[in-house]
């Protein structure tokens, strides 16, 4: 009777234990980390609970203007991951930097010495690089988050691309100096209208939605004047728009560049209304001698708001965060793009490992299960899941240049969505 009812007993624990086992066994709800162990996989070591991410950035030459202190956002969010117990409670997060100087074929090279060692990249800087660096993350099925703005990084599966697509920014820039009360081109379609871009792929990306602007909108671009990134002197393009009577010019470019032409423009005494694409623009130039020319003449479309601006809960959060983590890195304009991927990063992470997986399909997966990436207000929420369902952020900002504000920019309008760029596809 004994051996019989300790039979029963037993059959009982069995049954209890596969029953367990087919609902996950997990100690935690569905939302939470699961408590089993994450098999390793390259970049993941379960075993000292770290997560290497690679970033390919300038760190040197004349756009390491743009990628020193992006990468310094990287740093400062993923410091404050690490220091609350890292991705998931307790993957701690460490970032294998590495410099591009903008080089796509320099981008291809660390790319390849450091592919292995990560579990994707949490930074890959710029359109032509990352252009160049792509093939090579679907092939490798390796996901990497573009520092760049391109709308063709919508629709690719292997990218974890944020903001609002630099086509979206020049069409709502279009549409504010047409159409807004605030600007001083308001139904003048008469107006002279030039471009002035970078000759590459980030130069195009503008370029196509001036295009579509100028189309939808009744237009015309007299003109688009390129230049080689790095180009030593802006005489020619400057006479060239001068010469046209040009009003208007929409300009593609990074920093150093805007600051060469500028000054050339300034010199010969050409002042038309620029509007700038977002990284045309640094902090450092609203301090330079050129800050006169600037406030009277220069206009930038970006994206969020003024730094400090306290109606904006994720820009307390920033700016707290590097308070305590970084206190000697100045406000920066490209501070704010860093710290924003970082968090798009984190939040993949965090479903992968919610999902038991940080290999590199684990983490494939965990994008196409996001229903949307979320900014606190520092950028638009980006809508999520499979690439081909992906929706980007179409509103943009506009600031002009107020040498007194943090970063020298005070918003004239914020947020907005133009009809137009409502209109603009994602192919």
């Amino acid at each position: 009777m004994q051996r019989m009812k300790l039979g029963r007993m037993l059959a009982v624990v069995a049954c209890v234990a596969l029953v367990t086992a087919a609902c996950g066994g997990s100690s935690k709800n569905d939302s939470g980390s699961s408590s089993k162990t994450l098999a390793a996989a390259p970049g993941f070591d379960p075993v000292k609970t770290e997560i290497r991410l690679g970033v390919i950035s300038p760190l040197s030459g004349p756009v390491a203007v743009i990628g020193k202190p992006l990468t310094a956002g990287n740093e400062v969010f993923f410091k404050k991951v690490n220091d609350k117990g890292g991705i998931g409670g307790k993957f701690k997060v460490v970032l294998d930097e590495q410099d591009s100087q903008y080089v796509p074929q320099n981008g291809v090279q660390t790319y390849n010495s450091i592919k292995g060692n990560v579990v994707m990249f949490a930074q890959l800087l710029g359109t032509p690089v990352t252009k160049a660096v792509l093939p090579l993350l679907k092939q490798d099925n390796i996901v990497a988050a573009p520092a760049s703005l391109d709308a063709d990084w919508v629709r690719e599966p292997n990218l974890l691309p944020i903001g609002g697509p630099y086509q979206i920014q020049m069409i709502n820039a279009s549409d504010f100096l047409l159409n807004d009360d605030l600007s001083a081109f308001k139904g003048k379609k008469d107006t002279v209208f030039f471009s002035m871009i970078q000759d590459d792929a980030y130069g195009a990306a503008g370029q196509q939605g001036i295009d579509f602007a100028a189309k939808e909108l009744g237009f015309t671009v007299k003109t688009t004047a390129k230049y080689a990134s790095g180009n030593p002197d802006f005489t020619a393009q400057i006479q060239q728009l001068k010469g046209a009577n040009c009003q208007v010019v929409f300009l593609v470019s990074t920093p150093s560049d805007t600051g060469k032409a500028l000054g050339k423009a300034a010199q010969l005494t050409f002042t038309p209304q620029w509007m700038g694409q977002s990284p045309s623009y640094i902090g450092a130039l609203a301090t330079s001698p050129l800050k006169d020319y600037l406030t009277a003449h220069f206009m930038i479309v970006s994206e969020g708001t003024e730094w400090g601006d306290p109606t904006v809960p994720g820009m307390k959060t920033m700016t707290d965060d590097l308070a305590k983590y970084d206190p000697q890195q100045a406000p920066d304009y490209y501070f704010s793009f860093g710290y924003i991927e970082a968090s798009s990063v984190a939040q993949v992470l965090e479903k992968a490992v919610s999902l038991g997986d940080l290999s590199r399909t684990g983490i494939r997966t965990a994008m196409d299960k996001i229903d949307k990436l979320t900014f606190d207000g520092l950028s638009g929420d980006y809508k999520y899941g499979p690439a081909k369902d992906r929706e980007p952020p179409r509103q943009s900002s506009i600031f002009k240049i107020n040498p007194s504000k943090p970063i020298g920019i005070e918003k004239v309008k914020i947020n907005f969505t133009s009809d137009t760029a409502k209109k603009f596809t994602f192919a």
